[in-house]
């Protein structure tokens, strides 16, 4: 069971929430105290986690969660909803780097994922479950005024098959929704800034698989240079056989993931250049069906 698995299993599976997604992170600028020696680390990870409740109206989390060294188990440690994230700081349109902002109401935190891969998968799925969280919302309020709308003729029919009496309660109805509508605000939307656009646009799906196949690369490397640390004892012979070996295999993924990476710009300049000639096609199209008309 990886990390991920074993804190949706043990933080948000009993509060009846559904994990998105976690990234380990530590602080850019961290905390100073005065008690504390200057030369002590922390010794714990932090993870920051984006959840969904399972019951309706459905609410988008973000979860702070730590695990101590000597500990077995994960603390939940803060918990905001997505009404409070006010914005998502990417740091550097241009490339891919592991920093990040997440700022809040009443807090602003900087971070550091543990590679940049890492970072990118996170903003993505984030992003992505802001706009489904956003669109939920408007949604439910459209659903809402249809049904009072709804009721409001059945009312008023069967008013009319009755006796000739006259209720007051579709006047009454509409009045309270139409206060309803003006007490209405809409939700604040979190905004995401110096965020590159393959992260934020529509053809996202491929940049996500992409990012989490170099994220399993570099856990792989970190797994590899552990493993090399921690049994120097091995025959020389058989760490040259070994590590050339797993250098092959991770080189090879690499050219493949870069390959994948060449075709996918070229298909994306060859569909810019499709829709400009469209465009094109259309002004003239369009040019000529004025002269002509």
């Amino acid at each position: 069971m990886n990390i991920q698995s074993a804190i949706n299993k043990e933080i948000f599976i009993p509060r009846d929430e559904r994990m998105l997604v976690a990234v380990e992170v530590w602080r850019r600028k961290r905390k100073r105290m005065s008690f504390l020696l200057s030369g002590t680390k922390p010794h714990y990870a932090t993870f920051i986690c984006v959840s969904v409740t399972n019951t309706r109206p459905h609410q988008l989390l973000i979860t702070k969660v730590k695990k101590f060294s000597g500990s077995p188990t994960f603390t939940r440690r803060t918990q905001w909803t997505v009404e409070q994230l006010k914005q998502v700081n990417g740091i550097n349109p241009n490339k891919d780097s592991p920093e990040f902002d997440l700022v809040f109401d009443n807090a602003v935190d900087q971070w550091v994922a543990g590679s940049s891969a890492e970072k990118c998968i996170f903003v993505q799925i984030l992003y992505n479950a802001c706009q489904t969280h956003l669109e939920g919302k408007s949604g439910s309020i459209r659903k809402s005024g249809k049904l009072g709308k709804l009721g409001r003729q059945k009312r008023g029919a069967h008013s009319e098959v009755g006796d000739g009496s006259t209720d007051s309660s579709p006047a009454s109805g509409s009045r309270t929704l139409l206060a309803r509508r003006k007490s209405y605000v809409p939700p604040k939307q979190t905004e995401f800034i110096n965020c590159q656009s393959k992260l934020t646009g529509d053809a996202c799906t491929m940049n996500l698989v992409i990012y989490r196949c170099k994220a399993f690369l570099n856990h792989m490397k970190k797994m590899m240079i552990a493993n090399q640390i921690q049994s120097p004892g091995r025959c020389q012979l058989g760490q040259r056989a070994t590590g050339s070996t797993e250098g092959n295999v991770v080189h090879r993924m690499n050219v493949a993931l870069g390959e994948r990476g060449d075709r996918l710009t070229r298909a994306e300049d060859k569909t810019l250049y499709v829709m400009h000639k469209a465009q094109q096609f259309a002004d003239t199209a369009h040019k000529l069906a004025l002269k002509y008309k």
